[in-house]
């Protein structure tokens, strides 16, 4: 592993701002003594949950929703914000009820991945859900979420999907993949 020391922030300011972001620009000193001005968005939360339901051991659970970056419906695996006071599994158990209109019984952590650790300093937390139960919360989202039952075993199918594109539900659904495949 790299003995790398951390760079010494000069100085940190904010830059550009808006209701849901705040860039902040960062003067830094390596210790070789070059110094860099990088830009960064501030965590501002707790983090935030993905989850990777399976109905049964067939069957996955995605949902359609509405992403504004790409401005088309996406597939992808429920997910939102750990609020404050919420442990990251009471978190992905809210989102699985407002979002699939099921709680779990089980929850497995499988890792917090950090979602671009250049510029944003937020972590995600990834579990699989089983044991569902049907329950639903009131959710925040503005219109209803479509639940899409997907075959456990068609993970190619899924990959390929032109629709299946954020690269955290990818690497959940591998670590899952292979969280299933190792206990076998």
């Amino acid at each position: 592993m790299s003995e790398n020391k951390v760079p010494t922030i000069l100085s940190l300011e904010t830059c550009a701002q808006s209701r849901l972001f705040t860039i902040e620009r960062v003067q830094l000193r390596f210790s070789n003594g070059i110094e860099r001005e990088y830009e960064r968005m501030k965590n501002h939360g707790h983090g935030a949950v993905m989850v990777v339901p399976y109905l049964n051991d067939e069957t996955l659970l995605l949902i359609e929703e509405y992403a504004c970056g790409t401005h088309r419906y996406e597939l992808g695996f429920p997910k939102g914000l750990i609020d404050k006071g919420e442990t990251p599994e009471q978190a992905a158990n809210r989102e699985l009820k407002e979002e699939i209109g099921y709680g779990a019984k089980k929850l497995t952590a499988l890792k917090s991945l950090a979602m671009a650790p250049t510029y944003f300093a937020s972590n995600m937390h990834i579990f699989i859900a089983q044991d569902l139960y049907q329950e639903r919360l009131e959710g925040d989202e503005p219109e209803e979420l479509t639940v899409v039952e997907w075959a456990a075993s068609d993970v190619s199918g899924l990959l390929a999907n032109n629709r299946f594109t954020d690269g955290r539900c990818v690497a959940s659904l591998l670590m899952a993949e292979r969280f299933f495949a190792e206990k076998e």
